[in-house]
């Protein structure tokens, strides 16, 4: 964890223009996945989250000011394209540096290490309540998932749609009644909320 942020660390730092740089960390990423056994494909499933980024860095180059290019009949800023490099560039790498450390490293772990870096015990403590949480919600969803396709459903146009909606309002239902059930049993075993005397 420390050699990621480390990592993230000095990618931000690292001037916009030292190409060879970027593309070193990225041979070095390319090389860890490959040592791991990591897919392209799950990374690739997972930079899916990028998307917002990837939208204000094609707006960036079109909206920025100062000296302008024309690039394929648009009038580009320079300054708004070096932005847009940087900044994706930078995103990326630091995303699938942390994608790697993920795929590598069981979440219980990583909650643990936290934890000996003397994180504040409340963080770490709701940090290991969601990662156990998000297992039960991952296995419910699952079980829904398995009782449609039993009876049938196939995800086809927008008429699924409504089938899956309800499923997730469901559990979404259920995820809270669950939730407040855990925190009761809390309270009966003694646990007191922070400020609460």
């Amino acid at each position: 964890m420390i050699a990621v942020a480390v990592f993230a660390l000095a990618i931000v730092a690292t001037p916009r223009e030292w190409f060879g740089v970027y593309a070193l960390a990225a041979g070095l990423l390319v090389g860890l996945a490959v040592v791991a056994r990591i897919r392209p494909a799950w990374i690739a499933r997972r930079l899916v989250i990028e998307l917002p980024l990837l939208v204000f860095v094609l707006v960036l180059p079109l909206v920025a000011t100062g000296t302008r290019i024309e690039v394929a009949g648009l009038s580009l800023s320079v300054a708004g394209l070096w932005g847009a490099w940087a900044t994706l560039a930078k995103a990326t790498l630091s995303l699938i540096a942390t994608l790697i450390l993920v795929a590598t490293t069981e979440p219980r772990r990583i909650v643990l290490a936290f934890d000996e870096l003397r994180l504040p015990r409340q963080l770490t403590a709701i940090m290991s309540l969601m990662v156990r949480y998000i297992e039960v919600i991952a296995d419910e969803f699952e079980r829904a998932r398995i009782a449609r396709a039993s009876r049938g459903f196939e995800t086809r146009g927008l008429r699924s749609w409504r089938v899956l909606a309800a499923s997730i309002g469901r559990l979404f239902v259920r995820s809270h009644g669950r939730g407040e059930r855990v925190h009761l049993a809390m309270l009966a075993r003694g646990y007191q909320q922070p400020g609460s005397t």
